[in-house]
């Protein structure tokens, strides 16, 4: 059984409203950090990857009504991974058969030689890690510095509780205090976006 997270379907039943702006906000606060990066590792200037995040999301807005949540036929996230490459490798295409004027970097077509993921798995990766990104964000100001600090020491560079507490003047116990409270707040609101619920899988 799969038991990675799968996009809540209430957000994909509001996506197909397209005058649910909250639910494209958070749509694109979750995905588009994301689209970008991938786009950049396949060696995309910023503003070029950014233009492609906005395509993909035109994408997924001209087809969300198609789309049909059925586990068999795959996720939401193997679809949108499917249209972004897809109008990654369109992209490409497009800049091979009118490439650049002279002034290219070298740097540049160095890093567009390198191959891309092409696994969902990398994909997949990348959203959790973008997820995480977005949870941190919309947490970090209901903490104090020190909790927030105890928290990013030990949970995520996985630093030894003594060696933290050491540093923040305070107490291993209250170490693993912050670092529990910050990660239940993490879980509850990537459980939010995610709808963990078993009728949502």
């Amino acid at each position: 059984m799969d038991d990675s997270p799968t996009t809540r379907l209430s957000l994909l039943a509001r996506l197909r409203s397209p005058r649910d702006e909250r639910a494209w906000e958070e749509f694109a606060a979750i995905y588009g950090p994301l689209l970008v990066r991938l786009a950049r590792r396949r060696g995309l200037q910023a503003a070029d990857a950014a233009d492609l995040a906005q395509e993909v999301f035109g994408a997924v807005a001209s087809a969300i009504d198609g789309y049909d949540p059925d586990p068999a036929k795959g996720s939401f996230r193997a679809w949108l991974f499917r249209i972004a490459r897809n109008l990654t490798v369109n992209f490409l295409v497009k800049r091979r058969r009118h490439p650049p004027g002279p002034g290219g970097s070298d740097a540049a077509a160095l890093l567009e030689a390198q191959p891309a993921p092409e696994d969902p798995s990398d994909f997949e990766l990348e959203y959790r890690r973008q997820l995480f990104v977005w949870a941190a964000d919309r947490a970090r100001g209901e903490f104090t510095e020190a909790a927030w600090r105890a928290f990013w020491m030990a949970g995520v560079e996985g630093r030894p509780a003594a060696e933290v507490a050491a540093e923040l003047k305070t107490t291993v116990g209250t170490v693993y205090v912050h670092k529990s409270r910050v990660m239940a707040r993490l879980r509850r609101e990537i459980e939010r976006v995610e709808g963990r619920e078993a009728d949502d899988r």
